[in-house]
């Protein structure tokens, strides 16, 4: 049986209402600028991950994550991206919006500290840091 798609590179595609707006909220809140665009879209590259912002007529309704970052200290992350005006989602056992998670997947370690939150356009996405 062919492998079909276990060697193709993976990125998150994230829909955005206003483009324009949501550009400003990625520089201005997260610190990042798209290395490439189009017309009705953007490109991003992390470490290790790639995602597109694009112009959209649809939208998510925010009610589950949509990519995460992950990080090596969740607390100072939150911390500065709250010194940027980003807002954390407050759920039950969240302590100053960071959750403890337990149970992952085996290569990633026991659990997870995770901390979420909603762009410009109202799409959820998470911070975490991976516990060993």
């Amino acid at each position: 049986m062919a492998k079909m798609l276990s060697n193709a590179r993976i990125e998150a595609r994230i829909p955005t209402q206003d483009l324009e707006r949501a550009r400003r909220w990625y520089a201005e809140k997260l610190g990042l600028e798209p290395v490439e665009e189009r017309d009705g879209g953007l490109r991003y590259e992390g470490a290790s991950g790639v995602f597109c912002l694009f112009a959209s007529a649809g939208a998510s309704d925010g009610s589950f994550t949509q990519m995460s970052f992950y990080v090596d200290d969740v607390q100072a992350t939150v911390a500065d991206l709250r010194a940027n005006g980003v807002v954390f989602e407050q759920y039950e056992g969240t302590v100053n919006g960071i959750m403890d998670i337990e149970g992952n997947y085996p290569s990633k370690g026991r659990g997870e500290r995770a901390a979420w939150f909603r762009d410009s356009e109202g799409n959820m996405l998470g911070v975490a840091q991976i516990v060993a």
